[in-house]
């Protein structure tokens, strides 16, 4: 089989075992038996004689190509029937994603107790990490990236298909890891930094936070200028309650912590085009769910591959062409 791929130029076929019909002319010649006349035939010495007066004159002979051309044109049907196929030249589909950096607080403001996750309270970074672990599982396809934040900005991922890697990133991911301040500036100018490489208009960034900015070399301000200029959408996502009261033993007792800037936020968010959300549990998180599928999809080169050529068409042509010669021929007999 190798060798007549070779032969023919092919690379494989889709059905090979139709080859194994090939020899099934020369088994029904072997193995069933000529038909014979039930009718009793006369003998006479004389038979060749009237053979050539039936025949005009002459006896004319059995062509001999004819079972070599039904033979040939049985052969070629059968390697049209085994769909032979050839690799077509490499291409690379676009594939359709989106290209996201998240920007996750890991300042000692994330540890405040004050978010609701399975009517339990939590701190805002357990809530800020179950809320992204479905996120990133929504995320099929994307190409996602991770940056922390705390005193400073420190990228953990690049722009990934890999989304166990960033989860798993995540997952070990503690407060105070960065540093007890905020620095919101400088993990803004860090992401637009790694999302330069992308093409115009395909750069987002998803900024999670209490949004109180106390550290870092840039102004939030400022950073969010540049990353206006550099072509950077932020969606900005607030995390944290809005201080209230826990009951204990049926007392309320106030929930302090750190006040959540949102006006800082919106301004980011507005800056740069993109959207504000406020997240005091995960059910408020369903509009930055809808808000990322409506982003526009990139389209990047996805992995190549050959298609595969069908090339049945030409042995099909030649066994029907040779069949119909085959057929002229045998009635000339």
């Amino acid at each position: 089989m190798n060798a007549l791929r070779e032969l023919l130029g092919l690379d494989g076929f889709a059905w090979p075992w139709m080859l194994l019909a090939l020899p099934l002319p020369w088994l029904v010649h072997l193995l069933v038996p000529a038909r014979r006349s039930a009718q009793p035939a006369l003998r006479v010495p004389w038979n060749d004689r009237l053979l050539r007066i039936a025949s005009g004159g002459s006896l004319a002979p059995t062509p001999r190509g004819f079972a070599w051309l039904a033979f040939l044109a049985w052969s070629l049907l059968c390697v049209a029937a085994a769909r032979p196929q050839q690799l077509g030249p490499a291409i690379a589909p676009p594939q359709v994603g989106r290209d996201l950096m998240l920007a996750v607080d890991l300042s000692a403001s994330m540890g405040e107790q004050d978010m609701e996750l399975g009517g339990r309270i939590v701190d805002r970074l357990t809530a800020a990490k179950a809320v992204l672990a479905d996120f990133l599982e929504r995320r099929a396809g994307d190409r996602v990236g991770l940056v922390v934040f705390g005193e400073r900005a420190f990228a953990l991922t690049p722009l990934t298909l890999d989304r166990a890697s960033v989860q798993e990133q995540l997952g070990d991911s503690v407060v105070g890891l960065a540093g007890r301040a905020t620095a919101i500036g400088d993990a803004i100018a860090l992401a637009t930094k790694r999302l330069q490489q992308q093409p115009d208009g395909q750069r987002v960034l998803v900024l999670l936070t209490d949004g109180v900015n106390t550290a870092g070399t840039l102004d939030p301000a400022k950073a969010a200028r540049i990353a206006r200029d550099n072509g950077v959408r932020i969606h900005a996502v607030a995390f944290g309650g809005d201080g209230g009261a826990l009951s204990v033993f049926g007392f309320q007792l106030p929930m302090g912590g750190d006040e959540v800037d949102e006006a800082g936020l919106q301004r980011i968010a507005a800056v740069t085009g993109g959207r504000f959300f406020r997240a005091r549990d995960t059910d408020a998180l369903a509009g930055i769910y809808a808000e990322i599928d409506a982003l526009e999809p990139v389209q990047r080169q996805g992995q190549a591959v050959r298609p595969k050529i069908e090339r049945y068409p030409l042995p099909l042509a030649w066994a029907l062409g040779i069949g119909l010669l085959a057929l002229v021929v045998g009635r000339r007999r």
